[in-house]
Protein backbone atom coordinates (compact mmCIF):
# COMPACT_ATOMS: atom_id res chain seq x y z
CA UNK A 1 0.00 0.00 0.00
CA UNK A 2 1.50 3.53 -1.17
CA UNK A 3 2.12 5.64 1.96
CA UNK A 4 0.90 9.17 1.19
CA UNK A 5 -0.60 12.35 2.59
CA UNK A 6 -2.27 14.57 0.79
CA UNK A 7 -2.14 18.30 1.16
CA UNK A 8 -4.68 20.10 -1.00
CA UNK A 9 -6.39 23.19 -1.91
CA UNK A 10 -6.94 26.40 -3.86
CA UNK A 11 -4.02 28.49 -5.48
CA UNK A 12 -2.19 31.27 -3.46
CA UNK A 13 -3.05 29.30 -0.18
CA UNK A 14 0.29 28.96 0.70
CA UNK A 15 0.35 24.98 0.48
CA UNK A 16 4.34 25.17 -1.41
CA UNK A 17 5.83 26.54 1.65
CA UNK A 18 4.09 25.02 3.94
CA UNK A 19 3.82 21.39 2.75
CA UNK A 20 7.57 21.87 2.64
CA UNK A 21 8.04 22.90 6.16
CA UNK A 22 5.87 19.94 7.41
CA UNK A 23 7.87 17.56 5.16
CA UNK A 24 11.33 18.68 6.95
CA UNK A 25 9.55 18.21 10.26
CA UNK A 26 8.16 14.78 9.93
CA UNK A 27 11.19 13.22 7.43
CA UNK A 28 8.87 13.04 4.14
CA UNK A 29 9.07 14.03 0.58
CA UNK A 30 7.22 16.24 -1.87
CA UNK A 31 5.00 15.43 -4.68
CA UNK A 32 3.75 18.11 -6.51
CA UNK A 33 0.09 17.43 -7.80
CA UNK A 34 -0.23 20.69 -9.84
CA UNK A 35 -1.12 20.59 -14.00
CA UNK A 36 0.83 22.92 -14.57
CA UNK A 37 3.61 23.04 -12.19
CA UNK A 38 4.61 20.05 -13.66
CA UNK A 39 5.86 21.56 -16.84
CA UNK A 40 9.84 22.79 -17.60
CA UNK A 41 9.73 26.19 -17.82
CA UNK A 42 7.64 29.02 -17.31
CA UNK A 43 8.41 29.01 -13.35
CA UNK A 44 6.93 32.27 -12.93
CA UNK A 45 3.41 32.11 -15.04
CA UNK A 46 3.08 28.88 -12.85
CA UNK A 47 4.11 30.01 -9.41
CA UNK A 48 6.31 26.96 -9.05
CA UNK A 49 8.26 27.22 -5.84
CA UNK A 50 11.33 29.14 -5.18
CA UNK A 51 14.59 27.91 -5.11
CA UNK A 52 14.97 28.21 -1.58
CA UNK A 53 11.54 25.85 -0.33
CA UNK A 54 12.48 23.62 -3.23
CA UNK A 55 16.35 22.81 -1.66
CA UNK A 56 14.46 22.12 1.76
CA UNK A 57 13.46 18.68 1.12
CA UNK A 58 13.80 16.57 -2.04
CA UNK A 59 10.55 17.62 -4.47
CA UNK A 60 9.17 15.53 -7.71
CA UNK A 61 7.10 16.02 -10.63
CA UNK A 62 7.94 19.62 -10.95
CA UNK A 63 9.65 20.81 -13.94
CA UNK A 64 9.69 17.31 -15.55
CA UNK A 65 7.34 17.54 -18.57
CA UNK A 66 8.37 19.68 -21.35
CA UNK A 67 5.57 22.46 -22.71
CA UNK A 68 5.31 20.79 -25.58
CA UNK A 69 3.78 17.25 -24.50
CA UNK A 70 -0.03 17.22 -23.21
CA UNK A 71 -0.69 15.64 -20.19
CA UNK A 72 -3.91 14.04 -18.61
CA UNK A 73 -4.80 12.75 -15.28
CA UNK A 74 -3.63 9.42 -16.39
CA UNK A 75 -0.21 10.15 -16.88
CA UNK A 76 -0.22 11.91 -14.30
CA UNK A 77 -1.20 8.82 -11.76
CA UNK A 78 1.50 7.00 -13.46
CA UNK A 79 4.16 9.03 -12.43
CA UNK A 80 2.76 10.18 -9.31
CA UNK A 81 2.55 6.15 -8.42
CA UNK A 82 6.24 5.81 -9.19
CA UNK A 83 7.39 8.73 -7.39
CA UNK A 84 5.62 7.89 -4.05
CA UNK A 85 6.48 4.35 -4.64
CA UNK A 86 10.47 5.38 -4.76
CA UNK A 87 10.24 7.51 -2.01
CA UNK A 88 8.15 4.57 0.31
CA UNK A 89 11.23 2.34 -0.66
CA UNK A 90 14.19 4.81 1.24
CA UNK A 91 11.51 4.20 4.40
CA UNK A 92 9.61 7.85 3.36
CA UNK A 93 6.02 9.12 3.64
CA UNK A 94 4.99 11.20 0.21
CA UNK A 95 3.19 14.33 1.09
CA UNK A 96 0.88 15.22 -2.45
CA UNK A 97 0.50 18.64 -2.63
CA UNK A 98 -1.17 20.56 -5.41
CA UNK A 99 -4.73 22.09 -6.54
CA UNK A 100 -5.75 20.09 -9.40
CA UNK A 101 -8.59 18.40 -8.22
CA UNK A 102 -8.78 15.81 -10.99
CA UNK A 103 -5.39 14.67 -10.66
CA UNK A 104 -5.61 14.42 -7.12
CA UNK A 105 -8.77 12.83 -7.32
CA UNK A 106 -7.40 10.74 -10.17
CA UNK A 107 -4.70 9.34 -7.71
CA UNK A 108 -6.86 8.65 -4.46
CA UNK A 109 -9.21 6.89 -6.58
CA UNK A 110 -7.93 4.99 -9.93
CA UNK A 111 -9.01 5.18 -13.14
CA UNK A 112 -10.39 2.63 -15.74
CA UNK A 113 -10.26 2.77 -19.27
CA UNK A 114 -13.80 4.10 -21.23
CA UNK A 115 -13.81 4.04 -24.95
CA UNK A 116 -11.06 5.79 -27.19
CA UNK A 117 -12.11 9.32 -28.85
CA UNK A 118 -13.27 8.77 -31.96
CA UNK A 119 -11.11 11.48 -34.42
CA UNK A 120 -13.28 12.03 -37.17
CA UNK A 121 -16.16 13.26 -34.32
CA UNK A 122 -13.15 14.64 -32.14
CA UNK A 123 -12.15 16.72 -35.60
CA UNK A 124 -15.39 18.00 -35.77
CA UNK A 125 -16.50 19.12 -32.26
CA UNK A 126 -13.01 21.14 -32.33
CA UNK A 127 -14.42 23.21 -34.87
CA UNK A 128 -17.58 24.40 -33.38
CA UNK A 129 -17.29 27.47 -31.55
CA UNK A 130 -17.55 27.21 -27.41
CA UNK A 131 -21.34 28.83 -27.54
CA UNK A 132 -22.27 25.95 -29.93
CA UNK A 133 -20.61 23.57 -28.19
CA UNK A 134 -22.14 24.30 -24.91
CA UNK A 135 -25.97 24.31 -26.59
CA UNK A 136 -25.13 20.90 -28.09
CA UNK A 137 -24.50 19.88 -24.49
CA UNK A 138 -27.22 21.34 -23.00
CA UNK A 139 -29.56 19.32 -25.62
CA UNK A 140 -27.69 16.48 -24.74
CA UNK A 141 -27.77 16.90 -21.32
CA UNK A 142 -29.19 20.02 -19.59
CA UNK A 143 -27.77 18.82 -16.08
CA UNK A 144 -23.95 18.79 -17.66
CA UNK A 145 -24.47 21.95 -19.36
CA UNK A 146 -25.70 24.05 -16.26
CA UNK A 147 -22.54 22.34 -14.28
CA UNK A 148 -19.65 22.67 -16.90
CA UNK A 149 -17.13 25.25 -17.12
CA UNK A 150 -18.28 27.27 -20.59
CA UNK A 151 -15.15 28.60 -21.66
CA UNK A 152 -13.07 24.80 -20.92
CA UNK A 153 -12.94 23.74 -24.49
CA UNK A 154 -11.30 20.91 -23.95
CA UNK A 155 -14.21 19.75 -21.48
CA UNK A 156 -17.02 20.99 -23.41
CA UNK A 157 -15.35 18.53 -26.59
CA UNK A 158 -14.94 15.57 -24.13
CA UNK A 159 -18.68 16.38 -22.66
CA UNK A 160 -20.12 16.34 -25.74
CA UNK A 161 -18.18 13.49 -27.16
CA UNK A 162 -19.39 11.15 -24.42
CA UNK A 163 -22.77 11.68 -24.44
CA UNK A 164 -22.59 10.97 -28.57
CA UNK A 165 -20.26 7.93 -28.15
CA UNK A 166 -22.24 6.29 -25.30
CA UNK A 167 -25.54 7.55 -26.62
CA UNK A 168 -26.44 8.69 -22.83
CA UNK A 169 -26.16 11.99 -21.22
CA UNK A 170 -22.65 12.73 -19.71
CA UNK A 171 -24.42 12.99 -16.12
CA UNK A 172 -25.73 9.86 -16.62
CA UNK A 173 -22.07 8.27 -17.09
CA UNK A 174 -20.81 10.12 -14.42
CA UNK A 175 -23.26 8.67 -12.26
CA UNK A 176 -22.20 4.96 -12.97
CA UNK A 177 -19.01 5.99 -12.47
CA UNK A 178 -16.93 8.38 -14.86
CA UNK A 179 -15.89 11.61 -13.83
CA UNK A 180 -15.39 13.85 -17.28
CA UNK A 181 -13.28 17.16 -16.02
CA UNK A 182 -10.58 17.09 -18.18
CA UNK A 183 -9.65 12.65 -18.25
CA UNK A 184 -9.34 12.30 -22.00
CA UNK A 185 -10.21 8.09 -21.50
CA UNK A 186 -10.67 8.03 -18.11
CA UNK A 187 -13.29 6.96 -15.42
CA UNK A 188 -12.83 6.97 -11.81
CA UNK A 189 -13.32 4.24 -9.44
CA UNK A 190 -14.24 4.54 -5.53
CA UNK A 191 -11.59 3.90 -3.30
CA UNK A 192 -11.37 4.06 0.75
CA UNK A 193 -10.94 8.07 1.95
CA UNK A 194 -7.65 9.03 1.75
CA UNK A 195 -6.16 10.85 4.56
CA UNK A 196 -4.96 14.63 4.14
CA UNK A 197 -6.00 18.41 4.47
CA UNK A 198 -7.85 20.32 2.49
CA UNK A 199 -6.37 24.47 3.37
CA UNK A 200 -7.66 27.48 2.26
CA UNK A 201 -7.83 30.60 3.54
CA UNK A 202 -11.26 33.74 4.10
CA UNK A 203 -12.24 34.80 0.36
CA UNK A 204 -10.69 38.47 1.47
CA UNK A 205 -7.16 37.45 2.24
CA UNK A 206 -7.02 34.95 -0.56
CA UNK A 207 -7.83 37.28 -3.34
CA UNK A 208 -5.66 39.83 -2.01
CA UNK A 209 -2.81 37.21 -1.83
CA UNK A 210 -3.93 36.09 -5.83
CA UNK A 211 -3.53 40.11 -6.62
CA UNK A 212 -0.33 40.41 -5.19
CA UNK A 213 1.83 36.90 -6.45
CA UNK A 214 0.12 38.47 -10.18
CA UNK A 215 1.66 42.05 -9.79
CA UNK A 216 5.01 40.17 -8.46
CA UNK A 217 4.85 37.85 -11.94
CA UNK A 218 4.65 41.13 -13.64
CA UNK A 219 7.40 42.62 -11.48
CA UNK A 220 9.62 39.34 -11.96
CA UNK A 221 9.71 39.87 -15.87
CA UNK A 222 6.90 36.88 -16.63
CA UNK A 223 6.25 38.95 -20.08
CA UNK A 224 10.02 38.17 -20.65
CA UNK A 225 9.33 34.22 -19.97
CA UNK A 226 6.06 34.21 -21.76
CA UNK A 227 7.92 35.92 -24.80
CA UNK A 228 11.02 32.90 -24.63
CA UNK A 229 8.66 30.23 -24.27
CA UNK A 230 8.23 28.87 -27.71
CA UNK A 231 5.40 26.77 -28.40
CA UNK A 232 3.47 24.64 -26.33
CA UNK A 233 0.95 21.91 -25.83
CA UNK A 234 -2.65 21.83 -25.75
CA UNK A 235 -3.28 21.41 -21.97
CA UNK A 236 0.10 23.50 -21.28
CA UNK A 237 -1.18 26.13 -23.33
CA UNK A 238 -4.59 26.57 -20.78
CA UNK A 239 -2.26 27.73 -17.97
CA UNK A 240 -3.80 30.94 -16.64
CA UNK A 241 -2.40 34.07 -17.50
CA UNK A 242 -0.58 32.52 -21.15
CA UNK A 243 -3.24 33.15 -23.22
CA UNK A 244 -3.38 37.03 -22.00
CA UNK A 245 0.06 37.45 -22.15
CA UNK A 246 0.45 36.47 -25.71
CA UNK A 247 -2.11 38.96 -26.71
CA UNK A 248 0.03 41.45 -24.70
CA UNK A 249 2.72 40.49 -26.98
CA UNK A 250 1.06 40.83 -30.13
CA UNK A 251 0.01 44.37 -29.07
CA UNK A 252 -3.95 43.31 -28.55
CA UNK A 253 -3.86 44.78 -25.15
CA UNK A 254 -2.42 46.62 -22.40
CA UNK A 255 -0.09 45.55 -19.66
CA UNK A 256 -2.38 47.00 -17.36
CA UNK A 257 -5.50 45.09 -18.74
CA UNK A 258 -3.68 41.74 -19.42
CA UNK A 259 -2.47 42.01 -15.14
CA UNK A 260 -6.45 42.82 -14.28
CA UNK A 261 -7.26 39.92 -16.77
CA UNK A 262 -4.87 37.41 -15.29
CA UNK A 263 -6.13 38.70 -11.55
CA UNK A 264 -9.44 38.16 -12.62
CA UNK A 265 -8.80 34.71 -14.33
CA UNK A 266 -6.66 33.41 -11.08
CA UNK A 267 -9.26 34.51 -8.48
CA UNK A 268 -12.32 32.67 -10.79
CA UNK A 269 -9.87 29.21 -10.64
CA UNK A 270 -9.73 29.72 -7.02
CA UNK A 271 -13.09 30.04 -6.57
CA UNK A 272 -13.66 27.05 -8.44
CA UNK A 273 -10.69 25.16 -6.81
CA UNK A 274 -12.54 25.88 -3.27
CA UNK A 275 -15.83 24.60 -4.69
CA UNK A 276 -14.54 21.29 -6.04
CA UNK A 277 -12.73 20.24 -2.96
CA UNK A 278 -15.81 20.85 -0.61
CA UNK A 279 -17.73 18.56 -2.85
CA UNK A 280 -15.17 15.99 -4.24
CA UNK A 281 -12.95 15.37 -0.88
CA UNK A 282 -13.34 14.05 2.56
CA UNK A 283 -10.18 15.96 3.55
CA UNK A 284 -10.25 17.53 6.61
CA UNK A 285 -10.48 21.12 6.42
CA UNK A 286 -8.06 24.19 7.99
CA UNK A 287 -8.55 27.76 7.38
CA UNK A 288 -4.94 29.07 7.39
CA UNK A 289 -6.93 32.77 8.25
CA UNK A 290 -7.13 31.49 11.78
CA UNK A 291 -3.64 29.99 12.81
CA UNK A 292 -0.04 31.14 12.10
CA UNK A 293 2.13 29.07 10.07
CA UNK A 294 4.03 27.55 12.83
CA UNK A 295 0.39 26.59 14.56
CA UNK A 296 -0.83 25.09 11.05
CA UNK A 297 2.81 23.57 10.89
CA UNK A 298 2.18 21.48 14.26
CA UNK A 299 -1.41 20.67 13.33
CA UNK A 300 -0.77 18.96 10.46
CA UNK A 301 2.61 17.18 11.51
CA UNK A 302 0.51 16.05 14.23
CA UNK A 303 -2.41 15.07 12.13
CA UNK A 304 0.35 13.29 9.63
CA UNK A 305 2.10 11.25 12.84
CA UNK A 306 -1.68 10.52 14.03
CA UNK A 307 -2.31 8.95 10.58
CA UNK A 308 1.09 6.72 10.97
CA UNK A 309 0.48 5.63 13.81
CA UNK A 310 -3.16 4.46 13.03
CA UNK A 311 -2.12 2.57 10.25
CA UNK A 312 0.66 1.07 12.41
CA UNK A 313 -1.88 -0.27 14.68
Amino acid sequence: MLRAFFIVGPTATGKSDLAADIACEVGAEIVNADAFQIYRGLNLLTAKPDAATLGKVPHHLIGTIPLTEDMNAEKFRQAAICAIQEINSRGKLAIVVGGSGLYIRALTHGLASLPKSDPQLREKLNLMTLEDLHAELTKLDPETAQKIDTKNRRRLVRSVEICLLTGKPASEVVAEGVNLGSLPDARLRSAPAAPGVFVFRDREELYNRINQRVESMFRDDVIGEVRAAGLTSETASQMIGLREIRELLAGNKSCSQCLAEIQQATRRYAKRQLTWFRRQTNFAPLNLSLLTHNEALKWISLRILSEAGTRND
